[in-house]
């Protein structure tokens, strides 16, 4: 088992927040390291979409900012690249997620499991504890905390080749049927900011209806 959290490694809100994820998971024992995430400045992203054969339509949507978007999927993306070639579960977490109850180092399931409380939107509750099939959307209610399989990551690396989308939505059950859901959620996105949303994007955010204006676009 690996366990990384994706951090903007020249962003010191980004750093503080995935310091404190790290922290969160140390308490229950977990270790987490951190993975250099991909962003426009540190990396030529047309060359990595070509290199990695993305289709990126799929990702130009009017919640994001299309750079933006494309380089947090590209950090997912290699995650999983990785996951396959380690063969190896992996539990990867955006920098927002803190650990509020101990994830169990065995969890029963399929292919790929989330672990994130919904973050935006409505949801629906899970109907039983522990795991459960994908119940709060029809796709991941956030990408900030999910654990994979290698034979998973090796099935997203083929449908992005086709067709990438913003994470979360790209995590649908249509596409992946397989996909499950751990309740109650160990994990919690606890954002007061974010580095790829739009005000568009923004809007449906639970902390965002918290916080106000408060809540920063990077």
């Amino acid at each position: 088992m690996k366990n990384y959290v994706i951090t903007i490694l020249g962003n010191d809100k980004s750093v503080e927040a995935a310091e404190r994820c790290i922290t969160s998971a140390e308490v229950t024992g977990m270790p987490v390291e951190k993975f250099p995430a991909i962003t426009p400045q540190n990396s030529n992203l047309e060359a990595l979409i070509a290199e990695k054969k993305i289709n990126k339509e799929g990702l130009y949507e009017k919640y994001s900012r299309p750079e933006n978007a494309v380089a947090a999927f590209l950090s997912h993306f290699h995650l999983w690249e990785m996951c396959a070639r380690d063969n190896v579960e992996y539990t990867i977490f955006e920098h927002d997620a803190v650990v509020v109850d101990p994830i169990p180092n065995f969890i029963n399931y399929e292919g790929c499991i989330n672990l994130g409380k919904p973050s935006y939107g409505r949801w629906n509750d899970p109907l039983k504890l522990g795991v459960n099939p994908l119940t709060s959307k029809a796709y991941f209610p956030g990408a900030h905390a999910y654990r994979l399989k290698p034979a998973a990551a090796r099935l997203f690396i083929q449908e992005a080749r086709m067709m990438a989308k913003p994470t979360d939505v790209f995590l649908h059950i249509k596409t992946f049927p397989f996909l499950e859901e751990y309740y109650p959620w160990p994990v919690e996105a606890h954002d007061s900011f974010t580095t790829i949303q739009n005000k568009n994007g923004i809007q449906a955010k639970h902390n965002y209806k918290r916080l106000g204006d408060k809540y920063e676009i990077l």
